[in-house]
C-alpha cells in the first residue's frame, strides 16, 4: 500500500522554502556601481518551479525601500512569495520590501522567493526591473558549481562505523549540502562538514570521496578518495546480567498494572529489561520500572523480569509477582477526535491555524497533531532549520529538510491570528507555533502533539532506532526542542523555552519499520524489535519529565494499515504498553499509483475487488490486524480522509468506473491523483459528476464518464464513525484539515458521529 501523505510537487513537498535574510555581498559583486537583483531557478517539478531575487546594494549609499517588477509568461502564476509582499496586475508582478526589513546597507543582499505553477513547458520570467532600472543580474540557472571540500579526513572508527569530517566548499550563490559516497556509492547527503558511516564490516578497507552541492544542483569535484581500513572486533561479551530483584506492584487500574524492581549488574552493562506476563513479553523498558497495558479488569496476572546487555545476553528471570487488575466499568470516557495540521498549509492552501478556529474544527478535536518534525541525517536527532525540501521523487528530497519560518519565524498580523493581535519584529515565537499557543488558551482543553516522520520524514528513523544510545540521543533532542521548547535562534526568532507549554506530546509517525516508505528510505529487519524500544525511551522519557512537573505527556503513534507491514515491522504488545493511543490507517488503501481504479478509504472489502489477495484492503482488515494481535481497542483509532484519490481516462464498463483500468492518475490542484474535499464536492455538486455509493462496503466516489474520484463526505463519516463506535474502538483522525469545506463540514461529521 502507498502513503502520500505530503507528496504535493507544486510546493516541493511541503513547500519547507525559507527565507534567506541580509546575506553577505559575494565577492564578484563587492565593486557593483548600483543595486543589482539576480534571479535563481531552482527544483522545477514540471507543472511549476522554486525561484529566488537577490537584491545586492553595490553602492556606497544604503538602500531606502526597493521594488521589483517582472512579467509572467503566458499560463503562469504566483502560487505564493515570501519575505516580502506583492501584487499582480494580469501577467506584471510587482514586489516591494516588507517593513521589517526597509533597507539594504551598502555592500549587503536581500532575498526573496517565491513559487511559480505553470502549464505547458518552462518558460523564463521577463522584464525585470529594480526600482525603475533594469535588474542587472544574471537571469537563468545557476550553472557554476562549488568549489572541492577541502581535507577528507577521518576522525575516528570503530569496527563497524568510520567518522569523516572536511573543510567547507564555497560557492557563488551558496553551497547546500554534501554527498558522501562509499566505495563509489553514495550513501549520505548532509548539511555539514561531517558524516557518520555506519553498518561497515570490521577490518575491512573504504574508499570515501565527498562532493559538495548548491541549490540548483551543480556538483563540485570530488574530494578524496580517502582510505580507511575498520579495526577488528574486539573479543565477544558472553557474560549475561545478574537477575533482577523480584518485581514490587507500584500501582494498578482497571486494564493496567505498574511496576519496579531493583537494577541487574553486569561486566560492561544492562541495557534494556523485558517484562513478561506469564510466558508472553509483556513490554520492554531501559529503566528498572514499567507500566503494563491492554489488560482485562478483575484479572490476575503473574510478571517477571529479565535484564538484557548490549551484545544480547540474557540474564535469569527475576522471581514473579502476582497482581490483579481493578474492576473495571463505567464511562470509557468521550471518543478522541485527532487531527492533523500540516506546516505547509499555509502557503498555496491558504489554510491557517485562525481557520481550524473559524471552521468551529478546534471546538471539536481532543487532539491536534502537528506534521511534521525531521530527524537529521547526521545526527539522527531532532532539528530545527530553514532549509527545502527537494523533489518528492528524489530519495534524498527531505534530507536536513525544515521550515523553522513556517513553525515560528513568520509574523502573522491581527487578520490572520487567532487571538486578533500583530506579531512584532521583537518577539521571540511567532509562526504556526505562536498560533497554537493562542488557539490552546481559547481551547484549554485541546492536547497539542508534534508528529514526527511523516511520509518524507521518515528516513532516518531505523538508523536513529538502531541503539541504546542513539534511541535516548533522538527522545531527548526532541522533548528538549518541542516539549521543553528550546527553539534554536533563527533570524531573532526562538531561544531557551520560547516554545514551552506548547505541545503536550509526540506522535510517532515512521513510514514504514522494516517495510519500504518513501524512496530512499532505511530499512531493516531489526527495525521490528528497535520501534519497540524507541517508543518505550519515548514513554519513559516523557515519563521522567512529568514526574518533575505532575503533567502526563501523551505519546501516540500513525501505523499501516496493510497486514504485510504489521507483521514485518509492527511488535503491536510491546508498542501499545507505550502509547496512550495509535491511529491506523485509514486511506490510501488504492490510489492512481495503480492502473484499477478502487476505493480508497472502505470500512469493509467491497463485492467484486478484483485486487489479488495481497493487496485487499479495508479498514476492517486493518483494524483486525491489530486486534487479533493483542492491540486494546481501547487505544485504537481509525484514520478518516479528507481528500480523495483519483484516476483518468476510465471506462464507464458495468460498475460506472469502479474496478476499471484507467489511463493516469485523475487531475488533481496539487498532486495528479489526489484532490482536496472541498474541490470534489464542487465536483460533486456542479462538475458533471455522478455521486455512487456502496453502503454494505461502507464507501463513495464521483464519476463523469472519464474521470473517477473516491473519497469520505459527511454520508460515509456517518456511516464510519458509527462502524467505530460499533468496535468500540477510542476514536478517529483525520488527514488533513485544509482539506475541508471553510465550515468545517466534515470535522463537524466527526464530531456529531463519535457522539
Amino acid at each position: 500500500m502507498r502513503r502520500r501523505r505530503i507528496r504535493i510537487p507544486l510546493l516541493a513537498a511541503g513547500s519547507l522554502l525559507a527565507p534567506l535574510i541580509a546575506v553577505a555581498l559575494p565577492a564578484t559583486a563587492a565593486h557593483a556601481a548600483s543595486p543589482t537583483a539576480t534571479l535563481v531557478k531552482g527544483s522545477d517539478w514540471g507543472s511549476g518551479y522554486e525561484g529566488s531575487y537577490t537584491i545586492t546594494n553595490g553602492s556606497t549609499s544604503t538602500l531606502n525601500g526597493w521594488t521589483l517588477e517582472f512579467d509572467l509568461p503566458a499560463a503562469n502564476t504566483v502560487a505564493s512569495l515570501w519575505n516580502a509582499t506583492y501584487t499582480t496586475a494580469a501577467s506584471h508582478v510587482t514586489v516591494k520590501n516588507p517593513g521589517w526589513a526597509a533597507t539594504i546597507a551598502p555592500g549587503a543582499s536581500y532575498n526573496f522567493g517565491f513559487n511559480i505553477a505553470y502549464s505547458g513547458s518552462y518558460q523564463a520570467l521577463a522584464n525585470c526591473k529594480l526600482n525603475g532600472s533594469p535588474c542587472g543580474g544574471v537571469t537563468g540557472p545557476d550553472t557554476t558549481p562549488p568549489s572541492t571540500p577541502g581535507n577528507l579526513r577521518s576522525t575516528g572508527s570503530t569496527s563497524t562505523t568510520v567518522a569523516l569530517a572536511w573543510n567547507a566548499s564555497t560557492d557563488d550563490v551558496g553551497v547546500t549540502g554534501y554527498e558522501v559516497y562509499q566505495n563509489g556509492v553514495k550513501v549520505q547527503t548532509v548539511s555539514g562538514t561531517s558524516a557518520n558511516l555506519t553498518g561497515l564490516t570490521a577490518a575491512t578497507t573504504y574508499q570515501f570521496t565527498v562532493q559538495a552541492l548548491d541549490a540548483a544542483g551543480n556538483r563540485s569535484a570530488a574530494a578524496g578518495p580517502l582510505a580507511v581500513t575498520t579495526p577488528p572486533t574486539t573479543v565477544p561479551d558472553t557474560t549475561p546480567p545478574s537477575a533482577p530483584g523480584t518485581p514490587a506492584v507500584t500501582s494498578t487500574g482497571s486494564t493496567s498494572i505498574a511496576l519496579s524492581w531493583a537494577a541487574s549488574s553486569d561486566n560492561i552493562g544492562v541495557t534494556a529489561y523485558d517484562v513478561y506476563n506469564g510466558t508472553a513479553l509483556a513490554t520492554t523498558v531501559t529503566g528498572t520500572a514499567a507500566s503494563v497495558g491492554g489488560l482485562t479488569p478483575d484479572t490476575a496476572y503473574t510478571f517477571t523480569v529479565r535484564a538484557r546487555d548490549a551484545a544480547g545476553n540474557v540474564s535469569a528471570a527475576s522471581a514473579p509477582v502476582t497482581a490483579r487488575t481493578q474492576v473495571g466499568g463505567g464511562d470509557p470516557g468521550p471518543a478522541l477526535k485527532i487531527g492533523y495540521f500540516t506546516q505547509w498549509s499555509i502557503y498555496a492552501r491558504g489554510y491557517s491555524v485562525k481557520k481550524l478556529d473559524t471552521s468551529g474544527s478546534a471546538g471539536r478535536l481532543t487532539t491536534l497533531n502537528y506534521a511534521f518534525a525531521n530527524i537529521h541525517p547526521t545526527t539522527k536527532q531532532c532539528f530545527l532549520t530553514n532549509k527545502a525540501a527537494g523533489n518528492d521523487s528524489d530519495p534524498n528530497a527531505g534530507d536536513g529538510a525544515g521550515d523553522a519560518w513556517a513553525d515560528y519565524g513568520r509574523g502573522v498580523d491581527a487578520g490572520g491570528s487567532v487571538a486578533g493581535t500583530t506579531d512584532t519584529w521583537d518577539q521571540k515565537l511567532a509562526g504556526n507555533f505562536n498560533q497554537l499557543k493562542q488557539l490552546k488558551a481559547k481551547y484549554p482543553n485541546l492536547k497539542i502533539q508534534i508528529s514526527l516522520g511523516g511520509w518524507s520524514y521518515s528516513k532516518w528513523f531505523s538508523d536513529a532506532a538502531a541503539t541504546d544510545a542513539s534511541r535516548k540521543a533522538l527522545v531527548s533532542s526532541c522533548i528538549d526542542l518541542y516539549i521543553k521548547g528550546n527553539l534554536p535562534v533563527i533570524d531573532g526568532r526562538g531561544g531557551p523555552g520560547s516554545a514551552a507549554n506548547i505541545f503536550d506530546g509526540i506522535d510517532l509517525d515512521w513510514e514504514w519499520p522494516n517495510s519500504d516508505g518513501h524512496l530512499g528510505n532505511v530499512f531493516k529487519p531489526a527495525d521490528k524489535a528497535n520501534y519497540t524500544l524507541l517508543a518505550q525511551e519515548f514513554r519513559r522519557q516523557l515519563d521522567a519529565l512529568g514526574a518533575t512537573n505532575g503533567k502526563h505527556y501523551t505519546l501516540s503513534a500513525f501505523l499501516p494499515a496493510d497486514p504485510l507491514k504489521v507483521t514485518a515491522g509492527i511488535d503491536i504488545p510491546g508498542l501499545f504498553g507505550a502509547f496512550d493511543f495509535a491511529t491506523i490507517q485509514g486511506y490510501d488503501y488504492h490510489g492512481g499509483w495503480e492502473t484499477g481504479t478502487n476505493q480508497q478509504s472502505a470500512i469493509k472489502l467491497p463485492a467484486g475487488d478484483p485486487s489479488p489477495a495481497d493487496r485487499k484492503f479495508s479498514s476492517e482488515i486493518a483494524i483486525n490486524a491489530y486486534v487479533n494481535g493483542g492491540a486494546p481497542k481501547s487505544k485504537l483509532t481509525l484514520g478518516i480522509p479528507f481528500y480523495g484519490r483519483g484516476w483518468t481516462g476510465v471506462p464507464r464498463g458495468t460498475t460506472n468506473g469502479l474496478f476499471q483500468t484507467g489511463t493516469g492518475p485523475g487531475p488533481g490542484t496539487y498532486e495528479a491523483g489526489y484532490e482536496d474535499y472541498h474541490k470534489l464536492k464542487d465536483m460533486a455538486t456542479s462538475g458533471g459528476y455522478t455521486i455512487y455509493r456502496d453502503p454494505v462496503a461502507g464507501f463513495a466516489y464521483i464519476y463523469n464518464g472519464s474521470v473517477l474520484y473516491t473519497y469520505d463526505d459527511p454520508t460515509e463519516i456517518a456511516r464510519k464513525t458509527a462502524w467505530i463506535k460499533s468496535q468500540g474502538l477510542a476514536g478517529a483522525m483525520v488527514w488533513s484539515f485544509d482539506g475541508d469545506t471553510a465550515n468545517g463540514e466534515l470535522m463537524a461529521a466527526v464530531d456529531n458521529g463519535l457522539k
